[in-house]
């Protein structure tokens, strides 16, 4: 009978055995035909990565661990207690796990360095409700193409480490999830963000990548250590970054900034006012002004609210609302610069025959209808460009360099910076830069003429101060932010665009004085010609003598 009862168990450990080696068979099969699998629909990627996860979970396997690999996926599945202390695993310890390999993954794979390192309190949560034996799956690719985001986005090594925990999704750890990746080169030059993979972001069903929760550290310059507090599919974006902002320079520019655009705000409305009390007949060249006003004004308020609507509370729909009408505003600010330039040449190169029908309407379709246009077709086009944008900025250590993100509200479509906005605020630059060079040109030519080229220095470098305002030529500086102009353009370009509206305010001032004084001048001019005898005793040269 004994003989029998041991022959009966022996039977069943051999069927059991079979039966997981069957299921291995099974999961290194759905492995294999998912990494040659080339769907066209990122949601049948999405399904095959949900099922493989559900296989890990329900498999049962004897022992502590499980590692199954192919050549271009690893699966580890963990059994963990409630009295789990942490869990360390790098690529070098994996290699000696006793693998179960398929018929297609005969060679060693050459997989890159990589580590994931999970806390003590990965398991508290769940033990709280399900107390008892817990999985933990983590599943590594060294193929990217089941994470193709819109932007078709790089990751450092193509490589993508998940990681997924039993009974409910892990999210708000004290102790984050520390992910490292290592590099066979030096990443100087490259920004690099840690992100991981959120199903429904970027209004995609199917996903993409999001900086949400992770923390970026590089301890040397080559490794990548991401502290994360959550647990997902991680990746490393790689873009490349020939000036990044140093940490410590953050707090002083972004105080720069909301100074300086308040104060331009205050102005910018205080001068549209002044504008809408005068009673002065109002003439094409002041209404040319009150638009580049306007312009400035809605510039200024959507850029300070611009990382507030950043922030995870506020939807992403207001976000790319706002990253709009920021572009917008931007773009009509350059356009009425380009439009003062315009009229600049007008005035001084074309003295007569300057008379154009409806010329203000015709500016002003041109000042705010050409940059709403060229919004809206980037968002009936694709609406993501718009959205949350990532600014890195590194801080150096005595062991290495850490990075950390600052967001807000603006294009996040390379292309569409490039050409609709560096490439649309260089033409304005340079067409303005043309017009003020040419303006001092005619300036000195006319202060020669008159035999008077010192008479009026001070005058002139008013004049000069107040057109390189008004054509907004310190826009131009947006192109020095390279080598060791890095940090005077940071500075330069924060301070005197900040203030834009302010100087614009001071510009106003001083011709609204200016011609206040020449009605002044005129009016005790008619006042004394009107007396008998100073009418006979002042010539027609002394008459231009008094006004001048």
């Amino acid at each position: 009978m004994d003989h029998c009862g041991t022959l009966f168990l022996c039977l069943c450990l051999l069927t059991l055995q079979n039966a997981t080696a069957e299921t291995w068979k099974e999961l290194l099969s759905y492995m294999e035909n998912m990494q040659v699998s080339r769907a066209r629909s990122p949601f049948f990627y999405l399904r095959q990565l949900h099922q493989l996860e559900q296989m890990l979970l329900n498999t049962s396997f004897p022992g502590y661990n499980l590692t199954l690999q192919t050549p271009a996926i690893q699966s580890l599945a963990f059994k963990l207690s409630c009295n789990f202390s942490g869990l360390s695993l790098s690529s070098a310890t994996l290699k000696r796990v006793p693998q179960a390999r398929g018929q297609h993954a005969r060679g060693q794979y050459a997989w890159g360095q990589h580590a994931m390192q999970f806390p003590a309190e990965l398991t508290q949560d769940a033990c709280k409700t399900r107390p008892g034996e817990l999985r933990l799956i983590c599943i590594y690719f060294s193929n990217a193409h089941f994470f193709k985001d819109e932007n078709n986005s790089s990751l450092l090594n193509n490589y993508v480490l998940g990681a997924q925990l039993s009974h409910g999704h892990v999210n708000n750890l004290r102790d984050p999830v520390n992910i490292s990746f290592w590099h066979n080169q030096s990443l100087e030059g490259y920004t690099l963000s840690c992100v991981f993979w959120k199903e429904g972001a970027r209004k995609q069903p199917w996903g993409g990548w999001s900086p949400e929760g992770c923390r970026t550290e590089q301890p040397s310059h080559s490794q990548v250590l991401c502290r994360c507090n959550h647990l997902t599919y991680f990746a490393v974006l790689m873009q490349f970054s020939p000036a990044l902002v140093p940490a410590e320079l953050l707090a002083p520019l972004t105080y720069i900034s909301l100074v300086g655009c308040s104060i331009s705000i205050v102005a910018s409305l205080i001068t549209v006012l002044l504008h809408f009390h005068s009673r002065k007949k109002i003439d094409s060249l002041a209404r040319i002004h009150m638009n580049l006003h306007a312009s400035v004004l809605l510039l200024n308020i959507t850029f300070l609210l611009s990382p507030a609507f950043a922030m995870s509370p506020v939807p992403q729909s207001a976000c790319t609302a706002l990253a709009a009408a920021l572009h917008y505003a931007l773009l009509s600010c350059l356009t009425w610069m380009a439009i003062e330039g315009f009229n600049l040449y007008l005035l001084l190169g074309r003295v007569y025959n300057i008379y154009i029908r409806r010329y203000v309407l015709k500016l002003g379709v041109l000042g705010w209808g050409v940059p709403a246009l060229l919004v809206l077709l980037c968002l009936s086009v694709k609406s993501s460009v718009y959205g949350p944008h990532t600014i890195p900025v590194f801080n150096s250590w005595e062991n290495g360099t850490g990075f950390q993100n600052m967001s807000m509200c603006w294009v996040r479509s390379p292309v569409v910076h490039s050409v609709l906005v560096m490439g649309y605020g260089g033409l304005t630059s340079l067409f303005n830069l043309v017009v003020l060079a040419w303006a001092l040109w005619t300036l000195r030519r006319l202060r020669v003429r008159a035999d008077a080229p010192n008479a009026r220095a001070c005058h002139d470098t008013v004049t000069v101060l107040g057109l390189t305002v008004l054509l907004g030529t310190t826009w131009a500086l947006a192109f020095f932010s390279f080598g060791i102009f890095l940090l005077p353009q940071l500075f330069l370009f924060t301070i005197l665009n900040s203030l834009y509206g302010f100087f614009l305010f001071l510009w106003f001032c001083s011709q609204r004085c200016r011609s206040e004084a020449e009605a002044k001048a005129q009016h005790l001019w008619v006042a004394m010609t009107s007396l008998p005898s100073m009418r006979r005793s002042i010539s027609n040269k002394s008459r231009f003598e008094a006004l001048a």
